[in-house]
């Protein structure tokens, strides 16, 4: 199973990237994307993935533009520093909606909820 990490942080990419790696060990993670721009070209082929971990506001915009142009039916744990986003996270195939500094057990929960609803 695929998850694709879309994190303009560096540090943020990497430390989501090792939760993932402790937490879901059979999780396939691709390479973090940090732009409207690189998520749109990604998201736009055949092979989806199958969870997306995204940030809201992203180098060149906020990840709602990428929902406006492509109609995804990918599932999406958002994790962010801004709280003013949750409603419309749910609007989309929104999961959970994890604050930043992102906390193990509140992905333990989110990738839980997730698994639950694929089945």
């Amino acid at each position: 199973m695929s998850v694709l990490i879309v994190e303009d942080e560096a540090v943020a990419a990497r430390s989501l990237r090792k939760l993932l790696a402790d937490l879901a060990p059979d999780l396939e993670i691709e390479a973090s994307l940090g732009s409207v721009a690189a998520c749109l070209d990604r998201l736009g082929r055949p092979d989806q993935p199958e969870l997306i971990l995204m940030d809201v506001q992203l180098v060149d915009g906020t990840c709602f533009e990428i929902f406006e142009i492509l109609p995804l039916t990918t599932p999406v744990i958002f994790t962010t520093a801004y709280d003013e986003f949750a409603l419309r996270a749910f609007e989309v195939f929104g999961v959970d909606y994890l604050l930043k500094p992102i906390r193990p057990e509140k992905l333990a929960m989110a990738l839980t909820k997730w698994r639950a609803l694929k089945q």
